[in-house]
C-alpha cells in the first residue's frame, strides 16, 4: 500500500458553468494551410476519454464538457483547486442531481473538462452549472518525498495502481513513453499546478518510434526527461506522469494536451508499459 496524506487534504466546493465553444475563422497549421475547424469548449457528444486524441478534423477539441467560471478569479480558484478523478455534479437544468468525473485541465482557455455519460450530455445546455467536489490539492506520497504529486484525487491516485519496486522507485502504469523534446506549447509556466503542455506530433520519425498515432483522450502518458516540478523543464533523468485532455492541433507547437499528475527530477518514478492506463478504464468510465 502507498502511504499518503489523503486524510489531511481539503474537500472544498468550486463550479463553473458550461461554456460555448470558441472558433477562429481561420487557423494557420503548421504547414502554413489556413483552416476551418472546432474547437475548445461546449458539450463533445461523440469525443469523449478513450476515444482517439489523434485524427478528428478537429484543433484542441475537448472531450466531454467545458466548464469555466464567469469570475476570472473564481475561475482561478476552479482551475488550480479541482483535480483528475475528482466528483462533479450538474446543479442546474434538465440534468440536474447527475454526477461526473474531471478528467483534465486546458491551459490557455483555461477550462476544466467533466466526463459524463452520454444519457447525460444529451440533457446537459451551454450555461448549466457543474459544482466540483474539488480534494487534490497538498496530496503528498508519504514514502517517496523525491515524487510530487499534483492536479490528482486520492482516489484515482489509488485507483492507477501504483506500486515501489523495492528500490526506493515509483512503478506507474503508462499507455506511452513521451520524449521531452517534443514537448510543446505551454512551456515557460512557473506551475505545474492548473493546465496542460502539448505534445507535438509534426515529426513522423518520433511519431513512429514512440507510438503515438494511437494516443487517446484519458491516456496516462510518461514525458521522459521532463521535470514539472516548479514548472515544465527539460532535465535529463526525470520523468512526468501525466493524462492527455485534448486532441491533436493543426498549429504549429500544439498537439494533444497533458495534463500533469506527478513528477520526480530524481527520476524515482518507472514507467510500466500499460495498454488500460487509461482513465475511461481505471474509473469505468465506458
Amino acid at each position: 500500500m502507498i502511504r499518503t496524506n489523503a486524510d489531511k487534504l481539503v474537500k472544498i466546493s468550486v463550479y463553473g458553468e458550461i461554456s460555448h465553444p470558441t472558433v477562429r475563422p481561420y487557423r494557420i497549421s503548421a504547414d502554413g494551410e489556413p483552416v476551418a475547424l472546432p474547437a475548445t469548449g461546449g458539450i463533445t457528444y461523440n469525443v469523449r476519454v478513450g476515444d482517439p486524441a489523434v485524427g478528428w478534423e478537429a484543433d484542441h477539441v475537448e472531450p466531454g464538457v467545458s466548464i469555466k467560471n464567469p469570475n476570472s478569479s473564481a475561475n482561478d480558484g476552479l482551475n488550480t483547486l479541482a483535480c483528475v478523478g475528482n466528483e462533479a455534479v450538474v446543479v442546474s437544468g434538465d440534468a440536474k442531481g447527475s454526477r461526473g468525473v474531471v478528467v483534465g485541465k486546458h491551459g490557455g482557455i483555461e477550462h476544466v473538462l467533466v466526463d459524463f455519460p452520454p444519457d447525460v450530455l444529451d440533457k446537459l445546455m451551454i450555461g448549466d452549472k457543474i459544482l466540483i467536489k474539488a480534494c487534490g490539492l497538498g496530496l503528498k506520497l508519504l514514502d517517496f518525498p523525491e515524487v510530487k504529486v499534483m492536479n490528482m484525487d486520492p482516489g484515482f491516485l489509488e485507483a492507477i495502481g501504483v506500486e515501489p519496486d523495492g528500490e526506493g522507485n515509483l512503478v506507474v502504469p503508462v499507455t506511452h513513453t513521451i520524449p521531452a523534446c517534443i514537448m510543446g506549447s505551454g512551456l515557460g509556466a512557473d506551475n505545474a499546478y492548473r493546465g496542460d503542455y502539448d505534445i507535438q506530433l509534426f515529426d513522423e520519425s518520433i511519431v513512429k518510434e514512440y507510438g503515438l498515432e494511437d494516443l487517446r483522450l484519458g491516456d496516462l502518458v510518461a514525458i521522459i526527461d521532463a521535470d514539472n516540478t516548479f514548472g515544465p523543464v527539460y532535465r535529463r533523468g526525470a520523468v512526468t506522469i501525466g493524462i492527455v485532455v485534448h486532441t491533436d492541433c493543426v498549429t504549429a507547437g500544439h498537439g494533444p494536451g497533458v495534463t500533469r499528475l506527478m513528477t520526480s527530477r530524481s527520476g524515482r518514478i518507472k514507467p510500466r508499459i500499460d495498454p488500460k492506463a487509461n482513465i475511461a478504464y481505471i474509473l469505468n468510465l465506458r
